[in-house]
């Protein structure tokens, strides 16, 4: 397995520095930089990543299956390969360079409707009508 890894060229680290800068005042939104190992150079909410620049220099985002498929069929970009020789079906390796922004907001935005709904079900209930749980 050809494990070629290459280092983001200045141009996009730029562009990425743009992406991270639109953010800025977004307080879920933590910056690349935090934490360590994978996806220490990636934007999260809640510790999950939604756009990051991958080991081989591409700017990635994580969407819907059907979005990446549009995208892709688009001529937008492709599905990420991290490497391992499969891809990944919900996150978009971006080649139109002009993209970039509005991929991420719209990644973003997908992530923060996921994070509130699951943080929602996964809620134990609270107060003087809550029941106990079976042990």
């Amino acid at each position: 397995m050809n494990r070629t890894k290459s280092v983001p060229t200045r141009l996009q680290e730029t562009r990425f520095a743009l992406v991270v800068n639109a953010f800025a005042d977004d307080r879920q939104v933590s910056p690349p930089g935090t934490g360590k190992g994978f996806g220490s150079g990636a934007l999260k909410v809640n510790g999950k990543i939604f756009a990051m620049i991958s080991s081989k220099g591409e700017f990635v985002v994580k969407l819907s299956e059907e979005r990446v498929n549009e995208l892709v069929a688009a001529g937008e970009g492709s599905r990420f390969d991290p490497g391992r020789g499969r891809v990944m079906k919900e996150w978009l390796a971006v080649t139109a360079d002009h993209k970039w922004l509005p991929l991420a907001k719209e990644a973003r935005k997908l992530l923060g409707k996921g994070v509130n709904s699951a943080a929602l079900q996964n809620r134990a209930p609270r107060g003087r009508g809550a029941r106990k749980s079976p042990r």
